[in-house]
C-alpha cells in the first residue's frame, strides 16, 4: 500500500506489498524489495537499493550523499540487506568514487539516530547502538555488536563477533570474538555469551580465549604472538580468521587494559 500522501517518483521500483506510509519521500533510482514497510517521514533518495522485509522508521534518511569533500557527484549507492531495520533519525550515505556504494547487510539493526558514513561494509546479523556513528570506509564483520554512542574512526575494521561498549572511541581495528572497552579501547576478554547465544561448542571458545591470551597477556608483540600462534594452536576456522584480521589490520589493532 502506498499513502497518497506519499511522494513517489514514477521511475523509483516499488515490489509489491511495499507500504510506504503518509509523507514518506522515495526519489528516482531507488529500488525497494516486497514486503518492506517505509515509515512517515522516512526520506529514501537516489541510489538507494533496499532489500525485502526491511523495515525503515520515520526521519531516518538513505543514500544521503557523501558528507566527504571528495565527493564530486558520482553515481553510486546505499545497499540494505534482507529483513534489516532502520530506526528513527538513521542516516545512510551513499558511496564515494572509492568503492561505489555502502552496505549493510541482512537482518541487522541499525538503531535510532546511527550513522553509517560513506563506503562502509557493515555485515550480516550486527546490531549498530543508539547515535553510534561509523565514519566513511569503516568494515564492520558479522555479528557485531557496537553499543550505543560508539564513535569509529575512518577506515577502521571491526571483526565478527564483536561487542563494543557504550560510549567507545574505535581508533584502532578490533579483532573478531572479543569484547572491547575503556578508553583508549582495550581488549577485555572474549565475547563468550555470544558465542555461546550463536553456538559454538565450549572446547571452540577456550581455544579462541587461549589465542588471545598469548596475543594480549603473554608480553608478546604481534609478530612473535602470531608465530607462537600459528605453532602451538590446531588449525581451525576460528585461528586462521584471527591470525589473518591482524595481519591484514593498516591501522594497528587495540591492546590489552594497562594494569
Amino acid at each position: 500500500m502506498i499513502s497518497n500522501l506519499a511522494f513517489v517518483h514514477p521511475e523509483a521500483i516499488i515490489a509489491e506489498d511495499v507500504t510506504i506510509e503518509p509523507f514518506a519521500y522515495v526519489a528516482e533510482n531507488v529500488v525497494i524489495g516486497k514486503g518492506t514497510w517505509v515509515g512517515p517521514n522516512a526520506t529514501i533518495l537516489p541510489g538507494a537499493r533496499i532489500g525485502c522485509n526491511c523495515r525503515i522508521f520515520p526521519s531516518a534518511v538513505v543514500a544521503g550523499i557523501p558528507q566527504d569533500l571528495k565527493f564530486r557527484g558520482e553515481d553510486t549507492t546505499a545497499w540494505i540487506g534482507d529483513n534489516t531495520t532502520v530506526r528513527e533519525a538513521v542516516t545512510i550515505n551513499r558511496g564515494t568514487a572509492s568503492s561505489g556504494k555502502t552496505v549493510i547487510g541482512e537482518n541487522c539493526l541499525v538503531m535510532a539516530y546511527a550513522h553509517v558514513g560513506h563506503d562502509c561494509r557493515v555485515g550480516n546479523s550486527c546490531i549498530l547502538g543508539n547515535a553510534t556513528a561509523l565514519a566513511g570506509e569503516v568494515k564492520v564483520d558479522d555479528w557485531a555488536i557496537l553499543s550505543g554512542g560508539t564513535l569509529v574512526h575512518q577506515f577502521a575494521r571491526i571483526g565478527g563477533h564483536v561487542i563494543i561498549g557504550g560510549g567507545s572511541r574505535v581508533r584502532m581495528d578490533v579483532p573478531p570474538y572479543l569484547k572491547a572497552d575503556r578508553e583508549p579501547l582495550a581488549y577485555m576478554g572474549i565475547n563468550s555469551v555470544g558465542l555461546v547465544r550463536r553456538g559454538f561448542a565450549k572446547e571452540k571458545i577456550d581455544d579462541i580465549h587461549n589465542i588471545y591470551r598469548v596475543i594480549f597477556q603473554n608480553g608478546l608483540n604481534n609478530t612473535m604472538a602470531l608465530e607462537k600462534v600459528e605453532r602451538d594452536f590446531v588449525q581451525s576456522p576460528e585461528r586462521d580468521y584471527i591470525i589473518r584480521f591482524i595481519k591484514e589490520s593498516e591501522r594497528g589493532v587495540i591492546r590489552g587494559p594497562k594494569r
